[in-house]
Parts: C-alpha cells; sequence; structure tokens
C-alpha cells in the first residue's frame, strides 16, 4: 500500500455509509454500548442486520456508478474505550481486525460493481465526541492513537478520524499516522453556532492542523452536523479547498437530543438531497460523499443522485 489516498478524479465521487449508529440503535432495536458497532460482530443474527444496512449502502454505489469509501466500524476501537467494553488489548486487537474482516467481506461481494472500493478505519475522540474532546496533549494524543493505527497499517486505505472537537488531539493522531505511514482523514463535528464545542472555528482547525502536521492531514471534512451548523462554518477562503466530504445528519437538532429522542429521526430524504447538491455546486473539489446521525441509504440515495446531476451541469457547461 502507498502512502496516499487517490486524489479527486473529475469522472468519479465515493459514497460512505450513513448513520449506521442510529439506524441499529433506533431502526432495529440492536444496543451499541459505548457506541461501538464493532462490538457486536460476533452475535450472528445483529451481524446480519448490520451486513444488510452496508449491503443496502452498495446497492446504492451500484446503481449510481459511485465508488465506495467504507469503514467507521472501529469508531470505538481505541484502548480507553475498549477497556470500557471489558476488552484486553489482545481482545481489542482482535475485534478491530474484525471489523476490518467485515469489511473484507463487503469488498468482496460488491468490488467488481463499483468502480473503486477502499476501507478506511474509523477513529474516534479518546473522550466525549459531544464535548470538547477532553484534556488531552498532542503528545499524549499521538501516543494513544498509535495503537489503533499500528493495528490496522497495511490492513486499510485511510484511517479517519471522526467527530472531532479537540484540534490538539487531531494533531496528534495526524502525526501517529505519519509516522506510521498511512494516510489520514479528520471530520470536525460543528455545534448550533457553527463552532467547534471546544471553541475555535472549523477555518482555525483545519489551518492550525494543517501547519502543525505538513502534509500530514490528505484532506479535513465535517460530520455529524446539519447544513444548518454547517453552512455558516464555511467561510470564504483558500483553506475550503481541503474539505473534499460532508456527512450530515438528518435532521436540524441538537446532537445530544437526537441521541435522547428514543426514535430515529430521519427528516426528509429529498431535502437533505437538495441541500447537499447545493453544496456540492459551491465547492467543487468534493468528491467523498456520506451521512450520519439519521441517515439510511435513502437519503444517500438522494443525495448522489443530486451531486451527480450538479457535477453532470458543470461538465456540460451549463
Amino acid at each position: 500500500m502507498t502512502f496516499a489516498f487517490p486524489a479527486a478524479k473529475d469522472d468519479l465521487i465515493y459514497l460512505t455509509e450513513g448513520g449506521f449508529e442510529t439506524e441499529l440503535l433506533y431502526l432495529h432495536g440492536i444496543d451499541l454500548p459505548c457506541f461501538a458497532a464493532f462490538a457486536i460482530l460476533s452475535d450472528p443474527a445483529k451481524r446480519a442486520v448490520f451486513r444488510g444496512i452496508y449491503e443496502r449502502v452498495c446497492e446504492v454505489a451500484a446503481a449510481e456508478g459511485t465508488g465506495l469509501l467504507l469503514g467507521w466500524v472501529g469508531y470505538r476501537a481505541s484502548p480507553d474505550w475498549g477497556a470500557k467494553l471489558g476488552l484486553s488489548p489482545e481482545g481489542l486487537h482482535e475485534a478491530t481486525l474484525a471489523g476490518i474482516a467485515f469489511l473484507e467481506e463487503l469488498r468482496r461481494a460488491y468490488g467488481d460493481q463499483v468502480p473503486d472500493f477502499r476501507i478506511n478505519e474509523g477513529l474516534g475522540p479518546r473522550g466525549d465526541a459531544y464535548g470538547t474532546g477532553g484534556a488531552i496533549t498532542e503528545t499524549e494524543a499521538e501516543d494513544y492513537h498509535a495503537t489503533q493505527i499500528g493495528t490496522v497499517r497495511g490492513k486499510v486505505d485511510l484511517v479517519w478520524a471522526a467527530t472531532q472537537n479537540n484540534i490538539p488531539e487531531v494533531i496528534g493522531m495526524a502525526r501517529a499516522a505519519q509516522a506510521l505511514r498511512v494516510p489520514f482523514a479528520v471530520s470536525w463535528s460543528l455545534n448550533s453556532a457553527g463552532r467547534l464545542n471546544s471553541g475555535p472555528s472549523l477555518e482555525e482547525a483545519v489551518t492550525r492542523v494543517d501547519a502543525a502536521v505538513p502534509g500530514g492531514v490528505a484532506w479535513h471534512a465535517v460530520n455529524c452536523s446539519h447544513p444548518a451548523e454547517f453552512a455558516p462554518a464555511l467561510s470564504p477562503g483558500p483553506w475550503l479547498d481541503r474539505l473534499r466530504c460532508i456527512r450530515p445528519n438528518a435532521a436540524a437538532m441538537d446532537k445530544i437530543a437526537l441521541c435522547k429522542l428514543g426514535h430515529l429521526e430521519d427528516g426528509d430524504p429529498d431535502e437533505l438531497g437538495v441541500q447537499m447538491g447545493q453544496v456540492a455546486q459551491r465547492f467543487p473539489q468534493m468528491d467523498i460523499w456520506g451521512g450520519c446521525c439519521g441517515t439510511d441509504h435513502r437519503h444517500l440515495a438522494r443525495i448522489v443522485q443530486n451531486v451527480k446531476a450538479v457535477r453532470a451541469a458543470r461538465r456540460a457547461g451549463a
């Protein structure tokens, strides 16, 4: 594996998964201890439900002719969260690899139906994703996340940090990935004020991390934020060229409130598709599309269809 992720191409977009955690929890009634999806893979019945969610995403990609970039199964597969799940270091290692094997099964099944199929390992924050990320230094973060990154090294195309709010932690992650020569990307999460919960703007987060770890971040992204939250954060400037992906929530609701509803809040797939098409119109460099809380294959299909229409119109000079 080369130490790089493919550059964007005019004729190819990638589709990621949607909000499979909320789908598992509220549509299928499957408990996720510590929000850890990889923890259910050892249960055949739950694994089958989980695979069905991914299969529907793969089928959208096959129907729409997009690539696939899948892999946030290991979002909680880091040492502190593994310990909370009762896993020894050895047990966490094996569980992490089981998550990669799950995704490899999907690549074998669907790889010949899409133009490109890539696998990533998801990196969650050490602390609370819906808080400030906790008190962690760059050095502590580099040491901490090197465990998970080292486990998947050579087995994935990318490690992708998600729902990040803490700039020092992301700097540490990027340095760990760079030292291990694993491509790295990061998705930031924004609050209703369009900022990280730790305070900085999205622009500050992108520019500070890029300055601290030159060449260490393949691209930046946003996840777990509705267009009402992320749109105000997209202030003009060259830093916007570093954004390659947005994975929106289905509904414009506070994230913690969404998690406490007790049912799936899936918003309006058609409306979300139109909104993300507008994002594609504004930011032609974005080629990776997916969803987060409340989204499923229906939202992903509408997003892809709208994005494809925008890109086709641009190529035609309309």
